[in-house]
């Protein structure tokens, strides 16, 4: 540390004590690595940005946003199938989508409340699907063939009800597979229920969850559910997102061009000389006889058509060259003139 007075006794103005503490501060500033483990020589032109560990975010912001577009697709679609599923209006809207721990994602879960645990096969991991009480039991209520009015009850689900909220939460489960189908097919699985998510342990506490919240409005009751997937359950569907990305973004391959190989030299392809003549009607043509002698156009024999394989190709002009008929090739037929007669 610099003795903030000189050695004559006399005291340091403020410039030399800003002096002192900035050749401080660069002496003791930290070094930077870089990931690859080298040390850059100049950390001022680093960016830092905050990272908060206890919500860790293993999604880019484009596939957050891609998530979430294919989240939107989904609560269209299951709104207009439970609207007829439970013959009365059900709107959805989507509340959240982030990520966050799976400790975080059962502390946030209400009690009493319906928990259903679900796997999507061929997906590891099991996931969670969280139904307010309150909406479970109206859900409950309609299925029974009451008018859907909000169930004012917080208390558990008994197992009657719990068979037949099962016919809802099937469906939610159904449909959310279904925005999949593009990369592969999903198959939902209840494999059971709690009431409380202080105690499970379908994940570990550390692990990543994608979380999606969903306000419902049924009726006069309007609350949430919740789904939680692991990310290691949904790692596989995001790497196709991001295939699927990257193959629509990336530029076309040019075409090759066409190469002589020397295996083409013995390939035979059947080669035919036609001509077209002038339309006739059938009356015509049955009474053709041997001698009778058609009238054709005077420019008919530079109109000759080339066929190589069954496939025209070329226009040319017929002609007779020691002593046999041969075509002189004038020019290559477009692809617009390869269907007309």
């Amino acid at each position: 540390m610099a003795d903030p007075t000189d050695s004559s006794g006399g005291i340091l103005d403020q410039s030399e004590i800003d002096q002192l503490l900035a050749a401080a501060t660069a002496e003791t500033a930290p070094p930077l690595i870089r990931a690859d483990g080298t040390r850059a020589a100049d950390a001022s032109a680093a960016r830092v940005e905050p990272y908060d560990f206890r919500n860790p975010a293993f999604l880019t912001e484009v596939e957050l946003r891609r998530l979430r577009i294919l989240h939107e697709d989904f609560i269209r679609y299951l709104s207009a199938r439970l609207s007829m599923f439970l013959r009365m209006e059900c709107s959805l809207k989507m509340a959240r989508l982030q990520t966050q721990t799976y400790a975080k994602f059962t502390e946030g879960l209400s009690t009493p409340t319906h928990i259903c645990l679900f796997k999507a096969d061929p997906l590891l991991g099991v996931g969670v699907l969280d139904v307010n009480p309150r909406l479970a039991l109206t859900f409950v209520d309609r299925l029974l063939g009451g008018r859907g009015h909000s169930v004012k009850a917080e208390r558990y689900l008994t197992e009657i009800e719990v068979a037949l909220l099962e016919d809802v939460l099937k469906i939610i489960l159904e449909e959310w597979c279904s925005q999949w189908r593009e990369d592969r097919e999903l198959h939902p699985q209840l494999i059971g229920h709690e009431n409380n998510g202080r105690f499970l342990q379908t994940s570990p506490r550390d692990a990543v969850v994608l979380a999606l919240a969903i306000e419902v409005s049924f009726g006069d009751c309007s609350e949430q559910i919740q789904i939680g997937l692991p990310y290691y359950t949904i790692e596989p569907l995001v790497k196709s997102l991001q295939q699927r990305r990257q193959k629509d973004t990336a530029p076309s391959a040019p075409p090759a061009n066409a190469q002589w190989r020397d295996i083409y030299e013995n390939v035979q392809i059947p080669v035919r000389a036609e001509w077209n003549l002038t339309e006739m009607s059938l009356r015509e043509i049955s009474s053709l006889r041997v001698g009778d002698v058609l009238e054709l156009p005077m420019d008919i024999l530079d109109q000759t058509r080339l066929l190589l394989s069954g496939t025209h190709k070329f226009i040319g002009t017929v002609g007779v060259e020691r002593d046999l008929v041969a075509v002189k090739i004038n020019r290559k037929i477009t692809p617009a003139e390869q269907g007309r007669p």
